[in-house]
């Protein structure tokens, strides 16, 4: 009987060590850079992301006319952050990133919130760097190859959306000039791709087996790509309904992903558990206030995605967690 209590006792010590372990690593994703510190998406920021030390810069692409890959969050130039040749802000959405080449695409500057929209009210702390163009993806992996960086990871989101197929490639083309651009550059094994548009993921998986997939979801009046409430199934989550799965881990399960990334406020440690049971990594997104990374961590998320990193460095720090 001694001998079998002593057994448990060991197991139990030995969970609850997993456990602990577990809470003590956290992959920290600079959320387009440092968008609330540099302009977001461009070089410096991600520079500025680098220098504090996050383990991956999270980035979006898309694609110009010419199959040049660049980075940024809007498939179409944004007038809250775009600057035309003369200097002046975009007076309405600027022309699909498609519809132009790489070569006119320079023609823009992104280094500058637009003052009078409400983006610069949210991130009044951003510092501006005039002259700041879109630049490729390859730039980015050359000025982290040329800062010696060999650890960073990239967590890298395929801008597609089912609703505007005109505005990018198709999926299946899509995934395969990533796929292409990871493997020119060597950055293979670094790499996670994402995505609201879950197409785009189920390509990466049958082309690119070891690449780890994150499905990023959000119920949101401006994007919900779960449709949870709908009548109507969703074309966002590439045949992977909600009401035949009866959750969001099982649905991302079944479709093979590696990740799950939920908007923070959709998130509670119950489905942390049940996705984390079911062999995901929990990525939230997008966490910028103290208390909420205190909630996040406390639910037990694998990872934070964040305009601040500088401030999620001193929470981690404060709790003895690394990343």
């Amino acid at each position: 009987m001694l001998r079998f209590a002593k057994f448990i006792l060991g197991a139990l010590c030995l969970c609850a060590a997993s456990v602990s372990l577990a809470q003590t690593r956290i992959d920290l994703q600079g959320h387009r850079g440092a968008r609330a510190l540099l302009p977001e998406n461009t070089l410096p920021s991600f520079e500025r992301a680098l220098a504090l030390g996050v383990t991956t810069l999270e980035l979006d692409v898309v694609s110009t006319r010419d199959g040049v890959l660049v980075i940024s969050h809007d498939p179409a130039l944004n007038p809250d952050l775009t600057r035309d040749a003369k200097g002046q802000f975009l007076t309405g959405t600027g022309p699909d990133i498609i519809s132009l080449s790489w070569a006119q695409l320079q023609n823009y500057d992104v280094g500058r919130i637009n003052p009078t929209s409400r983006y610069a009210n949210a991130f009044s702390s951003q510092q501006p760097l005039d002259g700041t163009r879109i630049p490729r993806l390859k730039d980015l992996f050359d000025r982290v190859k040329a800062l010696g960086n060999t650890q960073v990871k990239f967590a890298i989101e395929t801008k597609i959306t089912p609703g505007r197929p005109e505005q990018t490639p198709d999926p299946e083309t899509f995934a395969k000039l990533l796929l292409k651009e990871i493997e020119d550059n060597g950055m293979q094994g670094r790499v996670q791709v994402l995505s609201f548009d879950w197409r785009t993921l189920q390509t990466v998986q049958r082309l690119s087996p070891g690449t780890p997939t994150v499905y990023i979801t959000a119920q949101l009046p401006s994007l919900d790509n779960l449709m949870v409430r709908s009548v109507q199934d969703s074309p966002w989550t590439a045949g992977f309904q909600y009401k035949v799965h009866g959750s969001v881990p099982r649905m991302i399960r079944a479709a093979g992903g590696s990740h799950w990334s939920s908007f923070w406020r959709e998130l509670d440690a119950g489905q942390v558990k049940e996705a984390q049971r079911l062999g995901l990594k929990v990525l939230v997104w997008t966490v910028n206030d103290r208390k909420v990374m205190n909630d996040m961590l406390d639910m037990g998320v694998d990872g934070l995605v964040t305009d601040r990193p500088d401030v999620a460095i001193e929470v981690l720090k404060a709790r003895g967690i690394t990343w």
